[in-house]
């Protein structure tokens, strides 16, 4: 059990296959080693639609309520509805059944504690994972009480609490749901703004029989592309397995950068909210603060990485915060991200300009970049002095691995946390720049590693 338990134990979650490395018994000592690390009195449970979703539930569930902890079970929901559960109603803490993005045979817990704080490796779940390993767990007083929730009603509601639904204009939409909570969460709030949704893969379905839920990778909206030509749409909409990351794709099926959104976000908060603070993660095009500035707003940089982000906007009583990867943060959401919150943002700004996504993007998205690569490395340190050594006449920070600048480009490369992988960024003035300094970032990495980009 101590490799599975290692591996499962991730920096922002718990996620492995099931069963092999994953399976109920594991899931009910995660649910009383939670209980002994919050101490929590009542806490709340989700999951989503994987086919081994409600059996580990309801291990977690007899986990908790064996070590003396209340339940209410909510079934099944967004990651971002659970966060709203804990937050609105003021529950102690709160773990969503799922593996996000993952193929069908992953599955996992999202942990939080009060007010939606997610716990990560260093905040809770390293502790939670060596209370599973030791095995003790000793006898409450008293076993739990388990209730069952309905929230989507009045998530709904919170949700479309950001904007004024008024203003929003009879737009098409396609809404690709990957068979995942989407397919719940779509119609329920999307569905109440006067527009047409054109749904692809509402049927949740665990086992995810058209595509991966993970529309970061080109190959998964693929069918959102063409049914976004083939029906004349405004634009499409695409959520991740667990529907708490959102993506966008214009009118002519072009995939919207996570930072762009971010930059649209703001721009439309920053009209609500002047002078607020936003916090982008460094990865994000230069355009993201560039925008913050330009609409009066006060750009805040992040490392990579939700707990990083949070921290930094409670820290400024930031009003928003976005991540390239299509996380989206809000106060007013318990600092919490919510892929829906941003969505029904951006069709709000549609309407109020009266403007195309594309039309909305042009002024913004006045770079070129690179996408994330990735590099097999072992020795991050060598490569890193390395780049640093080559790029000595740049400007050098060391905020989250290597970040260098000049005033018509600029790289970063950092650790991934999860594997042992350099993850390069680079985005220049223009395609030609572009093509040759990634070049010239990659030939550095190459001779050190002697490893390819994949």
């Amino acid at each position: 059990m101590a490799r599975s338990i290692a591996n499962v134990f991730k920096a922002y979650d718990i996620r492995g296959v099931y069963p092999s490395e994953l399976d109920d018994e594991l899931a009910y000592r995660i649910g009383r080693a939670f209980a002994l690390y919050l101490k929590p009195r009542h806490v709340v449970v989700g999951r989503d639609m994987r086919v081994s979703s409600p059996t580990l539930a309801e291990a977690l569930i007899r986990g908790l309520l064996d070590q003396g902890v209340d339940v209410t079970d909510i079934g099944l929901v967004s990651t971002d509805a659970l966060y709203f559960a804990v937050g609105k109603y003021g529950f102690d803490g709160g773990a969503m059944v799922t593996a996000s993005h993952n193929p069908a045979e992953y599955n996992g817990f999202k942990l939080c504690r009060e007010e939606a704080q997610a716990l990560s490796l260093d905040t809770g779940i390293g502790e939670i994972r060596d209370l599973v390993l030791r095995g003790e767990f000793p006898e409450p007083e008293r076993r739990g009480i388990r209730y069952q929730r309905d929230v989507l009603d009045d998530f709904a509601e919170h949700v479309l609490s950001f904007i004024d639904p008024t203003v929003v204009k009879p737009f098409t939409i396609v809404v690709d749901a990957g068979n995942g909570m989407g397919g719940i969460i779509a119609p329920k709030i999307i569905g109440r703004l006067p527009v047409r949704i054109i749904p692809l893969y509402f049927e949740l379905d665990g086992r995810f029989p058209n595509h991966v839920p993970n529309p970061i990778e080109p190959e998964n909206v693929r069918d959102l592309q063409r049914a976004i030509l083939e029906n004349r749409a405004d634009f499409g909409i695409a959520f991740d397995g667990d529907a708490d990351r959102m993506f966008i794709l214009d009118e002519h099926a072009r995939f919207v950068g996570g930072d762009m959104v971010t930059a649209l976000v703001a721009k439309a908060l920053l009209e609500k909210h002047p002078g607020a603070r936003i916090v982008y993660n460094l990865i994000c095009s230069r355009a993201v603060p560039e925008v913050i500035r330009q609409y009066g707003g006060v750009p805040i940089r992040s490392r990579v990485g939700h707990s990083f982000i949070k921290a930094l906007m409670r820290q400024h009583d930031a009003i928003f915060g976005g991540e390239h990867s299509g996380h989206f943060y809000f106060r007013d959401n318990w600092y919490a991200d919510s892929g829906i919150i941003a969505a029904v943002t951006v069709i709000e700004l549609l309407s109020r300009e009266g403007v195309t996504v594309s039309q909305a993007i042009a002024p913004i998205d006045r770079y070129y970049r690179s996408g994330e690569i990735n590099v097999e490395a072992s020795d991050f340190a060598a490569v890193l002095q390395a780049l640093e050594e080559h790029f000595r006449d740049g400007q050098i920070d060391h905020l989250d691995g290597l970040t260098v600048e000049y005033p018509d480009w600029w790289f970063n490369a950092r650790p991934s946390n999860t594997q042992p992988l350099l993850r390069i960024n680079v985005e220049a003035n223009t395609p030609e720049l572009l093509r040759a300094k990634t070049e010239e970032v990659l030939a550095v990495v190459r001779r050190v590693t002697g490893k390819s980009a994949r």
